[in-house]
């Protein structure tokens, strides 16, 4: 039996598009071919699919907009397929803030969805100052400065865990 997947993301600087297409690799791997979407491509039905993933970045706080508007119309159709939601964001950079259970952006949304995918995970982002615009450079080497990270504005710093990534990718396609 073919399963239909499709991967659907909101990426700001790309990691998230990364994260998602590192994904699809696994997929692939294992004999599942997945389409991916950015959420302003995607023009299909969830009903279309079999496993949906759902990968999100957080800026200033909080998940792209255009994905929780996706999930708040779908949300009935979500429930019937297998799905799985994914957050990307510098706070998971921290050990005690990398899991679906004590991440702070992750349990903000759950608390303010009814949606429940059959699988959650938070993805530390990368940091790369030169890569902003000066009011995000300046905003977010301020939360930074807040949350005791590196704030030297020419500072290139990739804290995402490829291995997890992969890891996830496995056990959603084993869903």
């Amino acid at each position: 039996m073919n399963i239909r997947t499709v991967i659907i993301y909101s990426s700001v600087d790309g990691q998230t598009r990364r994260i998602c297409e590192e994904i699809k690799e696994v997929l692939h791997k294992n004999d599942q071919p997945a389409e991916l979407y950015s959420i302003d491509d995607f023009k299909g039905s969830v009903s279309d699919y079999d496993l949906l993933i759902i990968g999100s970045s957080i800026r200033y706080g909080v998940h792209n907009e255009k994905i929780i508007d996706f999930i708040e119309k779908n949300k009935e159709k979500l429930d019937t397929i297998k799905t799985a939601f994914f957050s990307v964001n510098l706070v998971a950079r921290k050990p005690e803030k990398n899991s679906p259970e004590t991440n702070p952006y992750m349990l903000k949304y759950l608390k303010t969805t009814a949606w429940r995918p059959k699988k959650l995970e938070v993805f530390a982002g990368k940091l790369d100052y030169k890569k902003y615009k000066f009011f995000d450079r300046t905003m977010i080497r301020f939360i930074m400065w807040m949350t005791k990270g590196p704030t030297d504005p020419h500072v290139e710093i990739e804290y995402t865990n490829w291995e997890q990534v992969r890891a996830f990718g496995k056990e959603v396609g084993a869903m």
